[in-house]
């Protein structure tokens, strides 16, 4: 191997280089992290520039925290030798660490270069992780994120939308050698079980509907009246012709798509001081759809008309009342399922190529078209996210592993009706068993 000093100046983020120079400031790159029982958080790094010694401090460029590397080993195997200084161009480990992690840069305060950091495939699988009962979660969780902390092509995430623990991953066995792992280190056992699909929610024509929330308790009771109309939104859509439109408020929702919010009562039925608890009730049902449960995306909500009571009426009451009207009209506003739609490119040899399009076919896709890349054949195609379960562990069948894919989110589209209805039943039975 060359001398670190024969070789190219090491790439800086934003631009420049910085060269292997024992006479300038420290430079240190966390290059891995693993964690070791009795020890703890074990940095393995290269020296970049200058000269890193035993007690120096250092400041993290990417979370401006300060650092000291109480010891310097050099590694040899499991074997380590401590030593008091490390040089430009020389790998060496510390151990405790606080707050750097894989792909961070050190430097003496003020000072905040970057080494250009490696960069990770992106992955390839995904399943939804379950422990056998909910007692072994917390215990799961702190072994995942040790080993996910250990290798940045693993990723744990606690998805709210799914309401899952999502583990994504590079294929099947890499999935595999992390559950062993876990087994095998912590004692916890865990599942892998098919991840939920993010789906929307959304309607295809207008719906009015009226909503009357009454509700009388010994003393002050509840009473709110709402009349809305819903339709499905769009960008430039002109406002509703026989309505008077007194307010718009156009909500980007946090999960995509929009919220067209009209505030349409003429002479005063309901006091504008309960619009925004109207558009909050609208907004709840809205992450929670009435379909399966998914965000509502979309669609433009006019309040055109409704009642109050000087007493009885406060936010609460027509908060209640807006949900239950939402509900209501988007039932009969033609509401549409959509799913997550991928691009996908696969490429694979000549001879397995008939083989991988008519298992494509079996998935809802489209085969956008066909080209050459090197000795590949490269298949542009479209698909649900639903159909690419496991889909790396089909190829690798397909093509006894000579083959490879890519995976890039498109678009929201329709989901075709017979699967639409299947999926509203299975929501209805799965909130039926859950209110047992």
């Amino acid at each position: 191997m060359p001398s670190p000093a024969d070789r190219p100046a090491a790439d800086l983020e934003g631009g420049g280089t910085l060269p292997c120079d024992p006479a300038g400031d420290a430079t240190v790159f966390i290059y891995k992290t693993v964690t070791e029982p009795k020890v703890g958080t074990v940095s393995y790094f290269k020296v970049y520039s200058g000269v890193l010694r035993a007690g120096d401090e250092l400041v993290n460029a990417n979370n401006r925290t300060a650092e000291r590397f109480g010891q310097l080993y050099i590694s040899n195997g499991k074997d380590r030798e401590p030593v008091n200084e490390l040089r430009a161009g020389d790998v060496g480990v510390t151990v405790k660490l606080k707050n750097t992690h894989t792909n961070q840069t050190l430097n003496p305060k003020g000072n905040d270069r970057r080494i250009e950091p490696m960069h990770f495939p992106d992955p390839r699988v995904t399943v939804a992780v379950q422990p056998p009962n909910k007692n072994d979660m917390e215990k799961l969780m702190k072994a995942l994120h040790a080993i996910a902390e250990e290798d940045p092509t693993l990723i744990l995430e606690q998805s709210q939308t799914l309401k899952q623990t999502l583990l994504h991953g590079q294929g099947q066995l890499h999935l595999e050698i992390v559950k062993n792992r876990v087994e095998r280190t912590q004692g916890v056992t865990m599942d892998f079980i098919r991840p939920r699909i993010a789906y929307r929610e959304t309607i295809t024509k207008m719906a009015n509907t009226m909503f009357r929330h009454k509700k009388q308790t010994g003393g002050a009771g509840q009473f709110a009246e709402v009349h809305m109309r819903i339709e499905p939104f769009h960008e430039g859509m002109p406002n509703p012709s026989e309505l008077t439109v007194k307010n718009t408020d156009i909500e980007n929702l946090p999960w995509g798509g929009k919220l067209a919010y009209l505030w349409c009562i003429v002479g005063g039925s309901i006091d504008a001081k309960f619009s925004s608890a109207i558009k909050k009730g609208i907004m709840s049902k809205m992450e929670e759809g009435p379909l399966t449960g998914s965000y509502c995306q979309d669609i433009r909500v006019s309040i055109f008309d409704g009642k109050m009571h000087p007493v009885d009426s406060n936010d609460m009451a027509f908060m209640l009342a807006s949900i239950q009207a939402f509900r209501e009209a988007f039932t009969n506003a033609g509401p549409q399922l959509l799913e997550p739609i991928y691009n996908l490119e696969i490429l694979c040899s000549d001879d397995v190529m008939g083989d991988v399009m008519g298992d494509l076919q079996t998935r809802r896709a489209i085969i956008l078209g066909m080209d050459s890349d090197g000795h590949y054949q490269k298949i542009i195609a479209r698909a649900p996210l639903a159909e690419l379960y496991m889909y790396s562990s089909t190829l690798r069948s397909l093509t006894q592993g000579r083959a490879k894919f890519s995976l890039k989110f498109s678009e929201y589209s329709p989901v075709p009706n017979d699967i639409q209805q299947k999926l509203i039943e299975a929501h209805k039975a799965e909130v039926a068993e859950t209110h047992g």
